[in-house]
């Protein structure tokens, strides 16, 4: 079991030195690893490779890159290279996505996600493990004319995506090493997605899957005003069926309503639950909402924590 936090720097000076700075704090608080998110912004897996080349030992990945708009050659590239980088130490977080960045993004439509993340995973294992592919789909084809390996990163690269609906839990757990799910309190976790995942895993033959949960949480005092701030911030998620659905079946209405906002015994009670539920990881985000105390405070517990 390993406790980590995604990193979010607010330093509108240079995002890459805040995040290299920020990972250093992590690890000295007894962390075990930092993640990046991925928007339209810096590129995680670049932030990844550089956090984890300056940080010896901490553990590092996204959570997540979208599959559409990008090629699972180029994903596999960016991928080994971190590893390599990192010496083993990197973790790749893919998700679906939404439409609203999808379409208003790239321009290309939302359609067929289930099948492209299927298409995806494929030809990304075949890439990750054997440095080449020769896959020919519906919504996607991936060959290696050329080598695609990259010295360094012979021990593969482990594949997580951020899912959390049936189809994508099934096919996360037929081609994928595990799952980041977000939003998605410990009843949803124990109820609905640990098991669905478990069960295509053994059905495909593959080892139990990493449940890496994803957590809004932070330490403080001041509950009510940093849970408004949660509110606000977490309000887009609301509107995505995927984490309505998970925000439902969490027993809440709210994304906020899954969010883990107290005192050290609160939060770490939390933690608990989350790791009864069936994660073997618990990484929180947002840690940074109630200002630089009370995020150093969340630090300082959840390293006791991961120890």
């Amino acid at each position: 079991m390993t406790v980590g936090v995604a990193l979010n720097p607010i330093d509108p000076t240079n995002q890459i030195d805040a995040s290299v700075e920020l990972a250093k704090e992590a690890a000295a608080a007894g962390l075990r690893s930092v993640w990046f998110g991925q928007t339209f912004g810096a590129d995680s897996p670049q932030l990844a490779a550089i956090a984890g080349r300056e940080v010896p030992g901490l553990q590092v990945g996204t959570s997540a890159i979208p599959i559409f708009g990008r090629h699972p050659l180029v994903v596999s590239s960016q991928a080994q290279t971190a590893q390599a980088a990192t010496h083993g130490r990197y973790h790749l977080g893919l998700a679906l996505g939404t439409k609203f960045l999808t379409e208003g993004g790239f321009g290309i439509p939302f359609d067929r996600p289930i099948a492209r993340l299927r298409e995806f995973l494929t030809a990304l294992r075949q890439l990750t493990e054997t440095s080449s592919a020769d896959f020919h789909g519906e919504l996607l084809t991936a060959t290696t004319p050329v080598p695609a390996r990259v010295p360094g990163a012979e021990s593969g690269v482990p594949l997580l995506v951020a899912a959390m609906g049936p189809q994508a839990l099934r096919v996360s757990g037929e081609l994928a090493d595990g799952i980041l799910p977000y939003i998605a309190g410990p009843r949803a976790l124990a109820e609905h997605i640990v098991p669905a995942v478990t069960v295509a895993a053994e059905a495909a033959g593959r080892p139990a899957p990493r449940i890496v949960a994803l957590v809004n949480g932070v330490v403080t005092d001041d509950v009510d005003a940093v849970r408004a701030k949660v509110a606000e911030n977490l309000r887009f998620y609301e509107q995505v069926p995927s984490y309505a659905r998970a925000i439902e079946q969490s027993g809440g209405r709210h994304a906020v309503d899954v969010a883990v906002v107290g005192d050290e015994k609160t939060v770490a009670a939390e933690v608990q639950r989350y790791r009864d539920a069936g994660a073997t990881e618990v990484v929180f985000a947002g840690t940074e909402v109630a200002g630089d105390a009370d995020r150093r405070r969340t630090w300082e517990l959840l390293g006791t924590l991961a120890g």
